[in-house]
């Protein structure tokens, strides 16, 4: 807890058993719940989040990274937390970074934080591909010049949130595929929310999940169909559900799955 404000920080997992329980061990003491939600994973993940002591729920399916980090957040709304921070459980970022993040919002600077693997040029030093760094550095000033935001990236998986940005935001109309990290912080920007941005490390190695070429470029072209959707809004021409806070969810929005007790001390 900082300032008075109950903190979650939530891991959407798949297949993460060889990193989670170092990524665990790394969480600073100010963080009050610990989530982890798996998606339909084949390795030993659950049994380690529960011995880990973890608060798990288990998606009954694969349903993807997108749809695994909504349910993220609404077990997380569901224990009313008040700040969300969100970090991968494959140790590609530290873990000894969610204080700064949750203290920026916190103390009421900012509603969205951002640990930045470009700020400090840290992402080619911690062996961040040449070319998914290029691929970064062009999407982000696209989106910049969009969305006037100027971000030093919109790519990163290490965020938090305040729980008032999380229940005003459309999240039921995102993606269940990894475009959902971008579309979020378009919807933050759109809708007026404070971001902020910290310098982050980050690390690639064989354990650090990462997408394929093809995934690559279909996450490129949702985050270009993205933005232009913002401008389009944004100008008054055309409506859609992502940027609607007032709309509701599909019928078939909710994932289903089962909390998983942690074993009794």
């Amino acid at each position: 807890m900082i300032n008075g404000k109950k903190i979650a920080v939530v891991m959407p997992a798949y297949n993460a058993a060889r990193t989670l329980e170092q990524t665990v061990r790394e969480l600073p003491v100010v963080v009050d719940m610990k989530i982890l939600v798996d998606d339909g994973s084949s390795d030993d993940t659950v049994h380690l989040a529960k011995s880990l002591g973890l608060i798990v729920f288990a998606h009954d399916r694969n349903y993807g990274y997108g749809r695994n980090q909504q349910t993220c957040y609404e077990q997380a709304l569901s224990a009313e937390a008040d700040l969300v921070v969100m970090v991968h459980p494959d140790y590609q970022y530290t873990p000894l970074l969610v204080t700064a993040m949750a203290d920026m919002l916190a103390y009421g600077v900012y509603d969205v934080a951002l640990g930045s693997r470009v700020l400090g040029g840290g992402s080619l030093k911690g062996g961040m591909p040449r070319h998914k760094y290029i691929a970064n550095r062009l999407l982000t000033a696209f989106q910049n010049f969009i969305t006037r935001a100027n971000l030093s990236e919109y790519h990163t998986g290490f965020r938090a949130f305040t729980s008032d940005v999380l229940r005003s935001i459309p999240l039921h109309h995102n993606s269940d595929d990894f475009l959902f990290d971008n579309e979020i912080l378009a919807q933050c920007i759109f809708f007026g929310f404070r971001l902020g941005e910290i310098s982050c490390p980050t690390r690639y190695f064989d354990e650090a999940s990462s997408i394929d070429f093809l995934s690559s470029m279909k996450y490129g072209m949702g985050v270009l169909a993205t933005t232009l959707k913002f401008a389009l809004q944004r100008l008054g021409l055309v409506s859609f559900r992502l940027f609607d806070a007032a709309s509701k969810p599909d019928a078939e929005y909710s994932s289903k799955g089962q909390h998983i007790a942690a074993p009794e001390c």
